[in-house]
């Protein structure tokens, strides 16, 4: 995964700044232009909550730069099975505390990840709204992990044909992050079973045929069931976390994130061809 961080991560458009909350390992990713220094995304890498780093990260955080033109935080979590559940939420709940230490309101914040990382920012504004704090700014998910069940249609019926994920890698990580004697429907593992009340603007994307794809879909069912505005960003010839690639297909799901950002943010409808 860091090989695969330093042949796909731009190169260009940001500047990297290496910092550390407590142990935490992180890093500043800054655009160097278009910048908007008042709002600051806190991004959590994928990898099944076993692997990933700060080199992985930076795919996906300097793209999120450069499109938004927002700071973005990327932070190296602990990982299974050395460190079990909750140690990753805990990690990105300290690096968010960091962020509000520095004069960042959370409605000035905005949570993104891909993966297992989206399944982290989705029980980090849950366990926010718990306890009784406001939500952040926005949701931005890359093929979210909300349901450690793997028991959805579209875990069987894409099992084979995703090019990324099997169903047998899902679970297999699944029992390294939370235990085989945990119950992986809690809402605690499975944010999918949650209270998605007071939830914030939330833009999903995923692929079609990924074994993913309910956990995305039904997570938006879920928010916008609960009275909040969700979008599911659905591609057709896509696959898990599609975005890191340096493709056509990666560039235009960057492209309607900027125009969801912008929008929601601004309040600006743009298009761009």
């Amino acid at each position: 995964m860091e090989l695969a961080g330093k042949l796909a991560a731009p190169t260009g458009g940001v500047t990297l700044e290496a910092f550390k909350v407590k142990k935490i390992p992180c890093e500043w990713v800054k655009p160097e232009l278009a910048h908007n220094p008042q709002y600051v995304i806190l991004y959590a890498h994928g990898g099944g909550y076993t692997c990933g780093g700060l080199g992985y990260a930076r795919i996906l955080a300097a793209k999120l730069a450069v499109s938004t033109g927002f700071s973005v935080v990327s932070f190296e979590y602990r990982l299974a099975p050395e460190h079990k559940f909750p140690a990753a939420l805990d990690d990105g709940h300290e690096v968010l505390k960091y962020l509000i230490d520095k004069g960042y309101s959370l409605d000035k914040i905005i949570l993104a990840g891909d993966s297992a990382g989206g399944n982290l920012m989705v029980c980090l504004t849950q366990r926010l709204l718990q306890q009784g704090n406001n939500p952040p700014r926005m949701l931005i998910l890359f093929s979210p992990w909300t349901d450690m069940t793997a028991k959805s249609k579209s875990y069987q019926q894409y099992d084979g044909k995703d090019p990324i994920l099997t169903k047998h890698y899902v679970e297999s990580v699944r029992d390294a992050v939370i235990g085989t004697d945990a119950e992986p429907s809690d809402p605690i593992y499975s944010p999918l079973f949650g209270d998605f009340h007071h939830f914030p603007a939330t833009l999903v994307q995923v692929g079609k045929t990924e074994i993913l794809y309910d956990d995305s879909a039904n997570l938006v069912k879920n928010i916008n069931k609960a009275g909040g505005n969700a979008k599911l960003d659905v591609e057709k010839s896509g696959w898990h976390v599609y975005q890191q690639m340096p493709l056509p297909v990666a560039s235009r799901a960057m492209r309607r994130l900027s125009e969801y950002v912008s929008e929601e943010i601004y309040k600006i409808k743009v298009s761009f061809i």
